[in-house]
């Protein structure tokens, strides 16, 4: 086995749009109290704004960013400096949402298509506030299925390739216009162009802020590195990464019958083979190590969200890190 790849059961659980809807009902709560009570701060955004206006200069530490380094002060005191810039407090942020039709799937307390609108959900939250701008494209399935009899919430059509933009606004009801927008794009079969979705936020060029990739990633890094290499010379971007455990192994089931939700190819895997369950999860590690190394190598912060965690824990730690570590050369 080369690489590990998104597995679902030939019965998936389904995922119909009431019960989006009711999961982003629940998480309008969810993430109004607990996220206010655990990330109070002076910053109306998901990481305080890069700063446009120059501020005071220090002295230089490991991790901070060379592009701000302030050369007429290092050339005289000879010792290296950078120039704090005052932060910006309202910005502009963009979600690239990938629903590509391995996101529809999970064997943990959510589905994969379930964090991604977690995610999507307390990333606008933490951003909308003090009059920041909130926009996405979604990427999903370039191919037509038949319908399903259930009523989904009304989305944008899908442009070409299976993408579709939603203009940045600012204010409540149109983040929350957006979310419901996202929750209810329906899934279809196929893989989206990630690196099609990434450039979009390339194009019209912005002025800089924070774009937010939500994916599984399981597309080849080559497809999606450069432009998210390209994005990150204008932006600070953050990865949300979306896994599932079946994906990092298999367990020990006897036969079982899957289906490459991408594809619709069926397969039954011996999974009582311990050689295979060993190859599958050496796969999967060597497949996530090449995600997480191509996420580095372009710039972006990276944050890993499983279907078995809790997502709003992990994302509490991850923003609060973020903060932490940006706040050291901005002035409030």
């Amino acid at each position: 086995m080369a690489r590990a790849a998104s597995v679902t059961s030939a019965t998936p659980r389904p995922a119909p749009a009431d019960r989006s809807e009711a999961v982003l009902s629940r998480l309008q709560l969810l993430v109004t109290r607990k996220l206010d009570g655990l990330l109070q701060g002076d910053y109306a955004g998901l990481l305080p704004g890069p700063g446009s206006e120059a501020g005071e200069s220090r002295e230089y530490r490991p991790g901070d960013d060379v592009r701000r380094m302030d050369w007429p002060v290092t050339a005289r005191t000879t010792m290296p400096h950078v120039r704090r810039t005052i932060a910006d407090r309202e910005l502009e942020t963009w979600l690239a949402v990938d629903l590509s039709a391995s996101l529809d799937f999970g064997t943990g307390r959510w589905l994969k298509r379930e964090v991604v609108i977690a995610a999507a959900a307390a990333i606008t939250h933490l951003t909308v506030r003090g009059g920041n701008r909130v926009g996405a494209v979604i990427g999903t399935g370039s191919a037509t299925t038949p319908p399903s009899g259930r009523r989904r919430v009304a989305a944008p059509p899908a442009g070409p390739g299976g993408l579709t933009r939603l203009p940045a606004r600012n204010g409540r009801r149109e983040a929350q216009g957006l979310l419901r927008a996202i929750a209810g794009t329906e899934v279809r079969p196929g893989r989206s162009d990630l690196g099609a979705l990434v450039d979009m936020l390339n194009r019209p060029p912005r002025r800089r802020g924070v774009a937010v990739v939500i994916s599984d990633f399981l597309a080849p890094p080559a497809q999606w590195s450069r432009p998210l290499r390209k994005l990150r010379v204008r932006h600070d971007v953050v990865a949300v990464e979306v896994v599932d455990p079946r994906e990092l192994e298999l367990p020990d089931v006897g036969v079982l019958p899957v289906v490459d939700p991408e594809t619709g190819e069926l397969h039954e895997v011996q999974t009582a083979d311990p050689r295979l369950r060993r190859r599958y999860a050496e796969a999967a590690a060597a497949q996530r190590a090449e995600i997480s190394t191509a996420l580095r190598a372009a710039g972006a912060a990276h944050l890993r969200l499983r279907t078995d965690r809790d997502w709003l824990l992990d994302m509490v730690r991850f923003v609060a890190a973020q903060r932490h570590a940006r706040t050291r050369g901005t002035t409030r």
